[in-house]
């Protein structure tokens, strides 16, 4: 068989006869029934796999078994093969299967074999060598049983070898990273929640930027993307990345994403103050709302998990409103809105086409226009605001499966910001409600939605100290700001919830890094079908 030719026979799979087809131009393995003579067409009950989405091949230990059955009489001696693979089950599940293939003749099985393995070989963008972080204590302290139960038999069964380093204390897997010779591995994974992700993101983040000498406290810094890609293994409270990434909060589905080496690039966005590096944050920077609900749950940790819920109905009720101007630079490069109702889903076209423009964009600031282009495009917006949300994904997560900004896209170089003026409580109440159905949570007089690249935020008390933030944006950018009447009560600064944790410094400079790291993940698959199998 000639390298692209395709390879068919008619094999036994339970106890029934099939032909099996597998065509190295399509990269597919396709089997149906066949009960009459010759191979014949597939029909309806055909089943395929595309060898990227095939685990391992090995051949079958058929001795001490015994077939009675009168369709094994005419093999003497069989010989088989299993094909471990990817199976999709319902709501973006994948499943380990397995399918064992009988074969007449020995070199008849050791042809398939072969053939099957000098196509797994080609995949060269699967990992053979991973470092993996374990949160022991993180969610319902199952990370380390999750590991073992449901992702380490299957490296192994892929032949990925793993370096585990199980964690001790905050901030232990940043600090490794920043030590270890990471270059020996293909990818890190780890097994936690939303915070042992992003603790693993600043480590490696970080390391790049430092070995590729790049002062990150620059908020106008080029940073350098990332080489290796990042796994989860959801075992945390809420697993907002990987739900938004994934489609679901499932280890072992996390796990075959690695296996198979799915990659998808997200972008991240860094928040600076005063020219220092705060935080990175991928998921949503809120002040006002969330970030009162994360610094009043932070007192609470003995509280367990039901902190958030008490301190989100505390926060709903005190109704505090906070006064600041927000400066933002609208995202002229992407090709989508936040309100067209097209999310982000695997191959996302939004994604592509907005980082191919975001490129010529850049290659026209070489000529020295951007600082110009900036000035004029910038824009500012001044009031009293319940919250300012800003997500670079969905958000989205089992409690509102559409997330907080359900357009929004994981590679396309912008972040969402949500305005959520002071309102009422009954209507604060209709649009937080809107965020667990399938309602337009923007279809509000008092929420305003932008796509942006990059955002500024100066409270009210801080403008007044330094006397700078709103007459140099009205005199810089030419743009009135739309003032809203006096709160009737005081109101004092909020913090900054930064995926998860506290900021405290109000003020920010925020910029969005277009795909800087990589997932070992797909994103969300498009009318995903569970397949019919035998």
């Amino acid at each position: 068989m000639g390298a692209a030719e395709p390879l068919r026979s008619v094999l036994w799979v339970k106890q029934q006869r099939c032909a099996v087809s597998l065509d190295p131009a399509r990269a597919l393995l396709r089997w149906w029934r066949s009960p009459g003579p010759g191979a014949g067409a597939p029909g309806a009950d055909a089943c395929s796999v595309p060898i990227s989405e095939i685990i391992t091949v090995e051949e079958t230990d058929i001795n001490g078994k015994h077939y009675t059955s009168g369709k094994w009489q005419k093999m003497e001696k069989p010989y088989a093969f299993t094909v471990h693979r990817v199976r999709r089950a319902r709501q973006h599940r994948w499943r380990w299967a397995q399918v064992t293939f009988w074969c007449p003749e020995e070199q008849l099985c050791h042809l398939w074999l072969q053939t099957l393995r000098e196509l797994l070989e080609k995949l060269t963008s699967r990992p053979k060598h991973l470092l993996v972080f374990i949160n022991p204590f993180g969610g319902k302290g199952q990370g380390k049983r999750i590991y073992e139960r449901k992702v380490a038999p299957l490296f192994t069964l892929a032949s990925i070898t793993t370096e585990i380093i199980v964690t001790e204390r905050a901030n232990h897997a940043k600090e490794s990273l920043y030590e270890l010779n990471i270059d020996k591995y293909d990818g890190i994974v780890c097994v936690g929640g939303d915070g042992m992700f992003s603790e693993v993101l600043h480590g490696l983040v970080g390391r790049t930027q430092r070995d590729a000498g790049v002062d990150q406290d620059q908020p106008r810094a080029a940073l350098v993307p990332s080489p290796l890609r990042i796994g989860i293994i959801p075992a945390g409270s809420t697993d907002c990345v990987c739900y938004s990434t994934v489609g679901t909060n499932d280890a072992e589905t996390s796990a075959l994403h690695i296996v198979v080496g799915d990659s998808l690039p997200m972008d991240v966005s860094s928040v600076h103050h005063n020219s220092t590096l705060l935080r990175y944050s991928v998921s949503l920077l809120g002040y006002g709302f969330y970030g009162d609900i994360i610094k009043d749950s932070e007192q609470k940790r003995w509280m367990g998990l039901v902190r958030y819920d008490f301190s989100g109905l505390k926060t709903f009720l005190s109704h505090h409103c906070y006064e600041g101007t927000v400066s933002f630079l609208p995202a002229q490069h992407t090709v989508g809105s936040p309100r067209d109702r097209k999310p982000c889903r695997a191959g996302c076209f939004v994604c592509r086409q907005s980082k191919r423009q975001l490129e010529e964009e850049r290659k026209r600031s070489l000529y020295g226009l951007e600082s110009a282009e900036e000035v004029e495009e910038w824009k500012v917006v001044c009031g009293q605001f319940l919250a300012i949300n800003a997500t670079n994904m969905s958000c989205a997560c089992p409690r509102s499966p559409q997330g907080l900004s359900p357009a929004a896209h994981l590679g396309d170089g912008s972040s969402d910001l949500i305005l959520i003026r002071k309102c009422s409580r009954f209507n604060f109440l209709r649009f937080l409600v809107r965020h667990t159905n399938q309602g337009d949570q923007f279809d509000f007089t008092f929420v305003e939605v932008y796509r942006v690249k990059k955002f500024q935020f100066v409270s009210k008390p801080a403008e007044d100290k330094d006397g700078s933030a709103r007459g140099r944006g009205k005199k810089r950018l030419g743009q009135l700001c739309s003032d809203r009447p006096p709160c009737c009560c005081a109101v004092s600064s909020s913090a900054w919830n930064c995926d998860g944790e506290v900021l405290s410094s109000p003020a920010i400079e925020v910029r969005v890094h277009c795909q800087l790291v990589r997932l070992f993940a797909r994103g969300i698959e498009e009318n995903s079908k569970q397949e019919s199998h035998r």
